[in-house]
């Protein structure tokens, strides 16, 4: 997809996944984790929002707007708030406030470049005298982000004693940004050995440290060949957790203990992964769940899973289960403790979980997560798990038939059967 600045954008897969952990040994519950890719519209340029009133641009010009956001851009370098809220100085007083809090909060990131640049004009007010104009604003964490991070604001900009200026955002016309996470309140940022945690919410340091631990772990079932770091967002605003975490996550993130997800880059480099994770319920975890979680997010950033579009949802999902739960104190029948009580109840499932039984709502979303958390602990039994690390690989290029097939020397039917038994022996 190419916008106005001739760059393409790298969109992750506008999917959803979860899986429901159960940690009934532990005491946890069934707490929710799972993968999202965000959905291109939301940066991209065919579905930017209609406008109230569009009309010809008049007088302005995408080069009015360059002086002053380029003044912001030097601003945030060299660390001159003065200048930056200079910007927006005739803007509302709420809108000065909020770009003051955005200004302390990029302060505080440890980026390799930030800066605005406007792409189309959305509308203009003739009778207040405003442009809104679509921005495309590129920023890189340094020692994270492989290339430039884009999103996509919308800023009205009108002219005050000759020049042009902020006077604000697009919203009363119709227009919303991308969130972010310096949208919140005031940041902090944790740099562990592989991680970086940014958010307002409290218990940076632990999540940062759990990564570090997690990296090693995952790395040692997938092996070395991804960047070995992981972004972390935690916001203490459950809204703007939801909306990090992306559009296709069904129930509300306080539900969920942590989400993996991609977020658009410029050029033809895949969208930057994060993690994004929901404090409150990821507090409620007890101490191996935090690990089980956090591994099984790593596991989807090391398999670059919201960008897949080829291997079948359960064996995404199973696998990150499995490396997730490798080497952890969690029984077989305590981490699938619904689904056996169904196979108890002679109600043995009769197939693999299909895609849809991943979604947010189903009625046997936990249920799903253990059937596939099976299926792929059965391969590791009886064929080694680098059996299944080769089926994983090997099924993110061909259909799914054609890896088990070429792996397992199975048909789908003949997995089917084996992974049936195995599920009824295991739990009963």
């Amino acid at each position: 997809m190419k916008d106005g600045s001739g760059e393409g954008d790298a969109h992750g897969r506008a999917l959803t996944r979860r899986g429901a952990l159960a940690l009934g040994a532990g005491g946890a519950g069934a707490l929710l984790a799972g993968v999202t890719g965000l959905l291109a519209a939301r940066s991209g340029d065919d579905a930017a929002p209609r406008p109230r009133e569009t009309r010809a641009a008049g007088r302005f010009d995408a080069g009015d707007a360059e002086t002053v956001l380029g003044n912001r851009a030097r601003a945030v370098r060299s660390g001159d708030r003065t200048a930056f809220l200079a910007t927006v100085g005739s803007a509302p007083a709420a809108f000065q406030d909020a770009q003051s809090r955005l200004y302390a909060n990029l302060r505080r990131l440890p980026l390799a470049g930030w800066r605005e640049q406007v792409v189309t004009t959305q509308a203009v007010d003739g009778e207040d005298g405003v442009t809104v104009v679509r921005v495309k604003v590129r920023y890189k964490l340094r020692g994270f982000d492989r290339g430039d991070v884009v999103r996509t604001q919308y800023l009205a900009l009108a002219q005050r004693s000759g020049a042009w200026t902020i006077v604000g955002d697009g919203s009363s016309h119709g227009f919303h940004d991308d969130a972010e996470i310096w949208d919140g309140g005031p940041l902090s940022v944790v740099k562990g050995h592989a991680s970086l945690v940014i958010g307002d919410a409290p218990g940076l340091g632990e999540i940062a440290r759990r990564l570090d631990e997690a990296v090693p772990v995952v790395s040692d079932v997938v092996g070395a060949g991804w960047a070995r770091r992981a972004v972390a967002l935690v916001p203490a605003d459950a809204g703007l957790a939801s909306t990090l975490a992306g559009s296709g996550t069904g129930p509300g993130l306080g539900e969920i203990a942590a989400v993996a997800t991609a977020v658009p880059s410029a050029g033809p480099a895949r969208g930057a992964d994060r993690v994004v994770i929901s404090p409150g319920t990821f507090g409620r975890l007890n101490e191996i769940g935090r690990d089980v979680v956090l591994a099984h997010e790593l596991t989807h950033v090391a398999t670059g899973a919201a960008h897949d579009r080829t291997t079948p949802e359960w064996l995404i999902e199973g696998f990150a289960d499995y490396v997730g739960y490798r080497g952890s104190a969690i029984g077989v029948r305590a981490a699938a403790g619904e689904l056996r009580r169904e196979v108890a109840a002679g109600r043995v499932p009769s197939a693999l979980p299909a895609a849809s039984a991943f979604a947010g709502g189903s009625p046997r979303l936990s249920q799903s997560y253990q059937e596939a958390w099976l299926a792929c602990r059965m391969i590791a039994d009886r064929y080694g798990e680098a059996t299944l690390v080769r089926l994983y690989r090997t099924a993110g290029r061909v259909p799914e038939a054609a890896a088990l097939r070429d792996v397992l020397r199975l048909t789908r039917d003949g997995f089917t059967a084996q992974w049936r038994d195995y599920v009824k022996r295991e739990l009963r």
